[in-house]
């Protein structure tokens, strides 16, 4: 933040590389602030509104991950606040989501609520990390196909994990894996209880008529507290035997957490590791995906970087208070906005609206039927596999983006999410490989060059010239595209695969933006084929990135820099000359 006379307000750490948090820019300084309490009024009635329809949700996303409700609320508070006073966007709203329900879940139930805890610690520093170090910028390179198919892929997980809660099926121990969990369902499904599903369905039906007739209304909230209600007033617990919150988690505590770190030793550690990994980069992508969408929505430009940074510590704050991981929330980013927000102040105030709950109403949460938590994670799942624009993908999209998104569609459903995004990417980088050399190509360029000089377009238009070329006495050869190995290769083979070598040749590099290593190592090779052959090698028109790289590499020097040409003209008279003095 900078006042009137272009110097930082507050120096440290928060003007390092640009990482200011976006709350700085509502305090007073020199230059002014337009924050005043008009402003101060919509954040507040914006965050009151999003910290209602965090309620249901953060307590849903918890139970349905294998936590208690309390922890999804622990979450909401912790990281929400954190992030909304740290944060690279004003209006992002951090807290559990859908997309870490089937990971937190999985992480859960093979190292304990500690080992979710160190994990989520690991990934907030990890997050830290990356937003310091100026990782935030990449994130976004993440390919499309493989985020579609994971998120879609967790939306159809998380349906599945609802159906036990809103058929009210007595399932003792379901197995976790997508095929044997519903194999468990079909199995056990004489155990229906059709008040569950009665009240789930209401819950159900209401969320979807309010969202489609007053969209500014909380339909989570509403139906929710409608369905806790009727349960309440008809005594559904004991008369249908309906599971609440209460039933199975014993209600809520009505005071906050003391902060703690969790336990922590080495072989816990390198076991959470990949997990920590996994829940760090999902973070990043998600939170980076909301910000993006925020900014679409108000015109608002985020910083990526400083976004990342909050996160992180929105998730190491999260462990210490006892919460599962949190990451920046699509649905409630865009239901701030839609209320009025201005400004990070009312994630902050979204955040005390759950810590006023918990310490105020928390034995109103215990009559909630489970039921209609599940109605609630039915109506995210469906939003979060978006089965529209997944269909739409594969119909539109080429054959390689298709397969890249089933695959990790089909992994993140049948295996895990972790081997799915690793799968996705690892695919989309070889396509993209394969995409890149079909775009660069070697091509030989001597039939344009003899029209261009039979028409006086190049030099003179010497005969000697126009002999050269045709009699093969000199070949031209152009570079299109990234020079690295996809073109190396052809470069290898061009002169094992001519009959009758030239005495010179003129290698053009006016499309080749760029060369990597190997490119450098195969022209390397190349001159020395040359020089075998007592060819006479010069490049034209090469631009700055290769010539920098073949500079450090020694090739300029060696080849020599009298042979390195501005235009093809400069060259094409230079290796005439050379041929008629006798040169070989």
């Amino acid at each position: 933040m900078k006042c009137a006379s272009g110097k930082p307000v507050f120096p440290g750490f928060f003007d390092l590389g640009g990482l200011r948090p976006r709350l700085l820019e509502i305090l007073p300084h020199k230059g002014g602030t337009a924050y005043g309490l008009p402003a101060f009024g919509k954040d507040l009635m914006a965050g009151f509104i999003v910290g209602i329809v965090a309620l249901p949700l953060s307590m849903a996303f918890s139970i349905s991950a294998g936590g208690s409700p309390a922890q999804g609320l622990y979450t909401a508070i912790g990281a929400g606040f954190v992030v909304s006073l740290l944060g690279g966007s004003k209006y992002q709203i951090a807290g559990p989501t859908g997309a870490f329900v089937v990971i937190i879940f999985g992480v859960a139930a093979e190292h304990g609520m500690g080992g979710l805890a160190v994990a989520g610690l690991l990934a907030g520093l990890m997050l830290l990390i990356m937003g310091l170090s100026g990782l935030g910028r990449f994130i976004k390179y993440i390919p499309y196909p493989v985020t579609t198919g994971f998120t879609t892929g967790i939306g159809l997980l998380i349906f599945s994990q609802q159906v036990k809660d809103f058929l009210g099926l007595n399932i003792d121990s379901i197995r976790p894996a997508f095929v044997e969990k519903w194999a468990d369902h079909v199995y056990y499904l004489d155990t229906l209880n059709l008040t569950a599903l009665a009240l789930g369905a209401g819950t159900l039906i209401l969320m979807l008529i309010l969202r489609r007739l007053a969209p500014r209304i909380p339909a989570a909230a509403v139906a929710v507290t409608a369905a806790t209600l009727a349960s309440f007033l008809l005594k559904l617990p004991e008369r249908a035997a309906l599971e609440t919150i209460g039933t199975r988690f014993g209600g809520i505590p009505s005071s906050l957490p003391v902060p703690s770190l969790p336990p922590m030793n080495w072989p816990l550690i390198r076991a959470v590791l990949p997990d920590a990994f996994t829940i760090a980069l999902l973070a990043a992508i998600e939170s980076l995906l909301s910000a993006v969408v925020a900014d679409g929505m108000t015109g608002d430009r985020h910083n990526a970087n400083m976004e990342l940074a909050a996160q992180g510590a929105g998730n190491v704050v999260s462990a210490i208070f006892g919460g599962i991981p949190a990451t920046g929330a699509i649905a409630r980013t865009a239901a701030n906005i839609k209320s009025g927000a201005v400004s990070p102040v009312a994630g902050m105030v979204h955040a005390l609206t759950l810590a006023a709950f918990i310490l105020f109403l928390a034995p109103a949460a215990s009559a909630i039927p489970l039921a209609s938590l599940a109605a609630v994670l039915i109506v995210v799942s469906w939003d979060m596999s978006n089965a529209g624009r997944f269909i739409r993908l594969i119909k539109t999209s080429p054959k390689s983006d298709s397969a890249v998104l089933l695959t990790t569609f089909v992994l993140t459903v049948t295996f895990d999410l972790t081997f799915a995004v690793e799968v996705g990417v690892i695919m989309a980088v070889f396509l993209f490989m394969r995409r890149m050399v079909e775009v660069s190509a070697l091509k030989m360029g001597n039939s344009d060059l003899m029209t261009r000089l039979a028409y006086g377009e190049i030099g003179a238009g010497t005969r000697n010239q126009l002999e050269a070329l045709s009699r093969r006495d000199l070949e031209i050869y152009e570079i299109t595209g990234p020079f690295f190995f996809g073109v190396a290769d052809m470069l290898q083979q061009t002169l094992r695969n001519v009959a009758k070598p030239p005495r010179a040749l003129i290698l053009r590099m006016g499309e080749a933006p760029v060369i990597d290593s190997t490119g450098t190592a195969a022209l390397e090779s190349f001159v020395s084929q040359c020089r075998a052959h007592k060819i006479k090698l010069f490049i034209a028109e090469i631009q700055e990135q290769p010539r920098k790289t073949l500079g450090k590499a020694g090739l300029v020097e060696d080849l020599g820099p009298d042979r390195f040409f501005d235009t093809v003209d400069e060259a094409l008279e230079a290796a005439v000359r050379e041929l008629d003095n006798g040169g070989a």
